[in-house]
Formats: structure tokens, sequence, C-alpha cells
């Protein structure tokens, strides 16, 4: 894995500017959702990643083990990768517009990283990777917001 702080360093500051320099109308390259309902859907999971939102496993364990091999490595998310706790259509945006999901989603982020450090060692569990420490979900949070980058456009 690469340095995982600077990870957290580009989750922490680069990552949600990166998503304002986003039209709000850019067409996506691939997947069903737009820009607003991304930046939300990743506010869900980065709430999952700070065990905010508790979790359970859905996969059986040797499916978490290869998972888990992934998560380690550099590979991207594949485009259309599936995610069966999402329904078939995107859901309904939360927030009046994109400007306000983009501020959740900095403070979910801000919400994680004071949680590890004030609980050093904590475990949360995601529901397709298992139980992860500080590192492995700053590495699933960093790989899941490049997948969503790349969606709209914005590569490394």
């Amino acid at each position: 894995m690469e340095n995982i702080e600077q990870k957290a360093a580009f989750l922490k500051n680069e990552y949600t500017p990166k998503l304002r320099s986003l039209s709000p109308d850019v067409q996506r390259l691939w997947g069903k959702m737009n820009v607003q309902q991304m930046v939300e859907h990743m506010s869900d999971y980065v709430r999952i990643g700070s065990g905010k939102t508790p979790s359970v496993v859905v996969h059986p364990a040797e499916v978490v083990e290869r998972t888990r091999m992934f998560l380690v490595s550099e590979k991207p998310f594949k485009e259309n990768t599936p995610n069966k706790l999402l329904p078939d259509e995107p859901v309904a945006v939360r927030h009046a517009n994109t400007n306000d999901a983009i501020n959740e989603l900095q403070s979910e982020l801000d919400d994680l990283f004071a949680i590890f450090k004030a609980e050093p060692g904590k475990l949360v569990t995601n529901p397709f990777f298992g139980e992860l420490d500080y590192d492995m979900s700053v590495q699933l949070l960093h790989k899941h917001a490049w997948h969503h980058l790349r969606q709209f456009g914005i590569n490394e």
C-alpha cells in the first residue's frame, strides 16, 4: 500500500475541493448516480468507515479474504463495480444542492479522522471487507473516492 498518511491527507484536504470543481451537471462516464447522488453515497460510506453507521459483513469468510486482498492492492475498483446494498436506481438526494452535500461529506471525513484519533486501535465493520482498522479504512475510502472521481472524468 502507498503511504496511508498521504492518502489520509488527500481525503482530508484534497478530495472535496476536487468534487467542488465538478459541475453538478457533468455527465458520468459510467454508472447511474449523478454528482450529488455520488457525493451523498460517499458520505454514507464514510459514516460506515467511521463506525457511526454500524454494519454487518454480507459475504462469507472466503469472499471477504479475497476482497481484502484486493483492498490492500493498488488496483482500482472497476467501472460499474456492483454493490448489492444499493438499489437498482439511485435514491433521491437528501440535500438542496451539491454544495450542501459536499459540505456534509467534508464534515463526515473530519469526524472519521477525529474518531480514529480519539480511539486508536478502533475497528469498524465494512459490509464487503470485514473488520477494518484505521489504515484499512483510509485505504478503502481513498480507493472509493478515486473510483467516483474517475466516474466523472477526474484522474490522478
